[in-house]
């Protein structure tokens, strides 16, 4: 079931949603376990995607009975997409422009996070829900054809769009998804903002297209946009809510699309790394201005509780969260573009990921490690 809003509870542990859109995914763990039961070990955990409407459960689990979660072992697969919805423009449909997998072994010990181009040319399943025929394209257009409620040209369904996105996915992966969830750049930007600013090392000199130092957008013109741009410096640096998320959306850069999916990853990173260091997992007030500054920019999906969720995954150490880059190149005919493929190498992690041997492809193949 998807859900457009939770309980304040449920919508902190879906801030481990993505360098566009997930964040946090060790500490959300750490913080539903810390409120629901008062427990303040140190450490994280990662997150896991909302389940159905049911009660959370008793704030403490019974002694005499199996703690939440007992019954899952995984493995588990998590789809965390970040979407440009334009607000502004009406019926504008959401863009997935950010689409993370989170995949947790068998035994649940460990994590991994891998990007899918948002230009990757997959085959989309047809969707009646939307009156879509299917057809081989963008993976990015599968959350807008899926948004499309008939009858009601002017009012898309991001909800909806989640959902044709997910099978999208997992027919390529051949991954199964048992949850997920969606948030919009302007919950991305009032996350970091909450958060007071994260400390990132910028590992390449960033031009922004989008955007004046003044944090102004800059005018359209033709051909692009014209002005002058904010810059992102190699090295360390402090960025506020929105850039972080300018930072991370900018493709036309060197490494295109995937320094784009790097940057997004290493702000996961950040974002998590700050919430641990900084124990908020144990200061309620702080969780409650975080959920308090996100709103309704949350989507959710998934089938377990929440809590048997966060218990379940709340051993996962933080160095075993591996963030994993996915090489591709550009497909086409002639000079006209059509997207992106992944690399046989990139293909075959996931195939070795499904298989459970995703740590000896990866000892083998060390350059697919994002780093920083």
């Amino acid at each position: 079931m998807i859900l457009g809003s939770m309980a304040p509870r449920r919508r902190w542990l879906l801030l481990g949603l993505v360098a566009l859109a997930a964040v946090a995914l060790i500490a959300a763990g750490a913080v539903v376990v810390t409120r629901l039961t008062g427990d303040s070990k140190p450490g994280g955990a990662p997150v896991a995607g909302s389940p159905t409407p049911s009660p959370l459960g008793t704030p403490t689990p019974s002694p005499s009975g199996p703690p939440p979660g007992a019954n899952i072992t995984g493995p588990l697969t998590l789809l965390l997409v970040g979407v440009d919805t334009r607000v502004s423009v009406p019926g504008w449909e959401p863009h997935s422009d950010a689409v993370l997998v989170l995949h947790v072994p068998k035994g649940l010990g460990r994590a991994y996070l891998f990007s899918l181009p948002r230009d990757l040319l997959v085959d989309i399943p047809a969707f009646p829900k939307a009156g879509y025929k299917g057809g081989k394209t963008k993976l990015t257009h599968s959350m807008s054809y899926g948004s499309r409620v008939p009858g009601k040209p002017k009012q898309p369904s991001t909800a909806q769009g989640y959902e044709l996105l997910r099978s999208t996915v997992s027919g390529y992966t051949g991954l199964r998804i048992d949850a997920g969830a969606v948030l919009t750049f302007n919950g991305f930007d009032r996350l970091v903002n909450a958060l007071g600013g994260v400390d990132i090392y910028v590992d390449q000199r960033v031009a922004s297209l989008h955007r004046r130092p003044d944090g102004k957008y800059r005018e359209s013109a033709p051909g692009g946009y014209t002005g002058p741009q904010q810059v992102y410096e190699k090295g360390n640096q402090h960025l506020n809510g929105w850039q972080a998320l300018d930072y991370a959306r900018q493709r036309y850069i060197t490494g295109g699309d995937y320094a784009r999916q790097r940057h997004q990853q290493q702000l996961i990173r950040a974002l998590t790394r700050k919430i641990l260091d900084e124990g908020l997992a144990r200061q309620p007030e702080r969780v409650d201005q975080v959920v308090a500054a996100l709103g309704d920019t949350l989507v959710y999906v998934g089938g377990n509780r929440i809590v048997d969720l966060a218990y379940a995954l709340s051993g996962v150490p933080e160095d075993k969260f591996v963030l994993v880059g996915l090489p591709g190149s550009g497909v086409g005919k002639g000079s006209a573009y059509q997207g992106e493929q992944l690399t046989s190498e990139g293909r075959k992690f996931i195939t070795e990921l499904r298989a459970g041997r995703a740590d000896a492809y990866l000892a083998a193949h060390p350059n697919l490690v994002v780093k920083n």
